[in-house]
């Protein structure tokens, strides 16, 4: 059963014709961006894999449940994991790496297509937006760490041909965000 699929249907980004797609090279994230395409019937358009925008590289804890992981380190350390800027688990990478690989290719292949005028849907994780959403609204590490987001939420930016940030807009806000 997928649980996501209910809140997926009341995208409310209907409104815009995008002209690409881009998702991470992760399954779930390739499966969220179908199941948006074809509740907003746009089927048809161009869907590029990009592995530079994937979820943050977990190390020792990738693949473990992360409540088992908080019950395991216990808050403090759960809090240092998820949400630090600079931390980085065994093997993994810390939200800063995720946003220096993020950034660049927004900046490479996302950026000139916005400033030409096109619109541009994304899908990947929570963490991998994270780091996008730091350097777009030029966010703190403190308030990038406080940043949740919900099932089923769509984050649209107006982006003028300079590159500039012109406007943000949450779409169906999930009052569980973080909470999941």
């Amino acid at each position: 059963k997928n649980n996501n699929k209910k809140y997926l249907n009341i995208f409310e980004i209907k409104d815009f014709k995008f002209d690409l797609a881009y998702t991470a090279d992760l399954i779930r994230a390739k499966h969220t961006l179908d199941e948006i395409l074809k509740t907003i019937k746009q089927e048809d358009i161009k869907v590029i894999v990009a592995p530079e925008i994937k979820e943050r590289h977990y190390g020792v804890f990738t693949k473990k449940d992360k409540w088992q992981v908080k019950e395991e380190v216990g808050e403090e350390e759960f809090q240092k994991i998820r949400r630090s800027w600079d931390y980085q688990p065994e093997g993994g990478e810390s939200l800063q790496q995720v946003n220096e690989r993020f950034w660049k290719f927004y900046l490479s292949e996302v950026l000139p297509k916005l400033k030409t005028g096109q619109n541009i849907l994304m899908a990947s994780s929570g963490n991998a937006f994270r780091g996008l959403i730091k350097s777009l609204e030029n966010l703190s590490e403190e308030e990038i760490a406080n940043i949740e987001f919900g099932i089923g939420e769509a984050y649209v930016y107006e982006i003028d041909e300079s590159g500039k940030v012109l406007s943000k807009e949450i779409r169906n806000q999930n009052p569980l965000a973080g909470k999941q």
